[in-house]
């Protein structure tokens, strides 16, 4: 994010020691994120648009030096569509952005590609955006496009998921019968809305389980959905193991169940892939 910070701030002077991408390049391959990836990129950033590129410059490697196997290109470009910006976005911008070569030593031809970028806004400079990381230019696919736009749309509702801080104390209670227990793990969000995680278990059953935003804990809620906001929340941002300061208050036995019962919630959400 530092480094292009600075490649924003000296784009203007980058400009007159370009030059015009060679022929040499291959296609743009289409993008691998995961949901949590998109999640991340579409989360962290103020603007988020479709692009077409109309025009490329390599900038010269010796007065803004880059890792082998790496070239920093100036596109120009123009929106077809804004998915986020509170202040709206020039037709036509540029920005900086950064490609690898591939085995042979060629890279992407990006011109006249459509991509989706997730950037910035550069002060002062309202045709110009800045990429918030080197790989927040993805492929235009439908999949990606409806990803983002479903993710910002959560975000952007009523009452989207709260970004979870931490994990906080965790109470158990047996049951009347045997096997019957009931288990709460509060979480600390955010916006200061209660978040908490219950866990219900009856004698010969599968413990269920749901997340509850708010001050009701509606037992019917069940478990959020892979690949929503609130999935993303948990699943990629809870520790793995309940947090010892979590049961401090609870005797030895309790914590054990409690602690199984963090594990059953871990395993529904599923692991939390990422390729960035």
């Amino acid at each position: 994010m530092r480094r292009l910070t600075l490649i924003a701030a000296a784009l203007t002077f980058a400009c007159l020691h370009a030059q015009v991408v060679g022929k040499q390049a291959i296609l743009v391959p289409e993008s691998p994120l995961t949901y949590a990836d998109t999640a991340d990129l579409s989360l962290g950033a103020e603007l988020v648009a479709e692009v077409q590129i109309l025009k490329v410059i390599r900038v010269d490697s010796k007065k803004m030096p880059t890792p082998p196997g790496v070239r920093r290109f100036l596109v120009n470009a123009k929106v077809t569509a804004l998915i986020r910006g509170k202040q709206g976005l020039a037709p036509a911008i540029s920005y900086v952005t950064e490609a690898k070569s591939d085995s042979l030593g060629r890279f992407p031809n990006l011109k006249k590609s459509r991509m989706i970028v997730f950037a910035v806004p550069v002060a002062n400079r309202p045709t110009e955006i800045q990429l918030i990381a080197p790989d927040a230019q993805q492929p235009v696919t439908p999949a990606l496009g409806t990803r983002v736009r479903a993710i910002l749309a959560e975000l952007l509702g009523p009452a989207p998921a709260p970004r979870i801080l931490r994990v906080g104390d965790a109470f158990h209670v047996p049951g009347a019968i045997p096997g019957e227990s009931e288990t709460q793990i509060f979480l600390a969000a955010d916006d200061g809305r209660p978040l908490s995680l219950t866990v219900w278990r009856e004698q010969g059953q599968v413990p269920r389980w749901s997340v509850s935003v708010g001050e009701i804990v509606d037992e019917s809620a069940g478990a959020p959905r892979p690949d929503t906001l609130l999935w993303y929340r948990l699943a990629c941002f809870l520790p793995q193991a309940l947090p010892v300061a979590s049961t401090d208050s609870l005797d030895s036995e309790a914590a054990k169940f409690a602690g199984e019962d963090y594990a059953t919630v871990m395993r529904s959400l599923g692991p939390c892939p990422r390729t960035r």
